[in-house]
């Protein structure tokens, strides 16, 4: 069978069909089944909100995709999980006896300053004031550890 279309110049062309080769391999890998079994198959594509990213958002999920991820990210998760080990402390408060106290108190006086180190990173290396965190204040965690403690928590 012969087709006849016209090309960007408007010559008249003949050949043997409208199918070009790579529309043929996918057409062919499509009759293979190469395609069967891919995920999301009959539903959306899961779009991943790259707005915070600006311009840098096709870079970002380049490393995303190869398992790297930038400085100040690495530096947010570091931060992350030092607040996140800050909290874990405040939950175990009223569960402690006086000398647990006293190392609590240490040991939160020591978070808190490892934390403010990684939010510091954080903050000199990400790329807007967007990502950037507030450095935590000795005195408001110290506070909040005493209240979490209870009464007689002053040792």
């Amino acid at each position: 069978m012969s087709v006849q279309r016209r090309d960007a110049e408007g010559r008249r062309q003949v050949g043997p069909s409208w199918e070009s080769l790579v529309e043929r391999q996918i057409r062919e890998a499509m009759d293979d089944g190469a395609f069967d079994d891919l995920p999301y198959q009959g539903e959306p594509l899961p779009l991943e909100d790259d707005s915070a990213a600006g311009e840098w958002a096709m870079a970002h999920r380049m490393l995303k995709n190869a398992g790297v991820a930038p400085p100040w990210i690495e530096s947010d998760k570091e931060a992350r999980r030092l607040l996140a080990e800050l909290e874990r402390l405040v939950a175990r408060a009223p569960a402690m006896s006086p000398s647990g106290r006293r190392r609590a108190r240490t040991e939160l006086a020591q978070l808190v300053e490892t934390a403010n180190r990684a939010i510091a990173r954080v903050n000199a290396e990400a790329p807007t004031e967007r990502q950037h965190r507030r450095l935590l204040v000795t005195d408001a965690e110290a506070s909040r550890l005493e209240a979490a403690f209870g009464d007689g928590a002053r040792a």
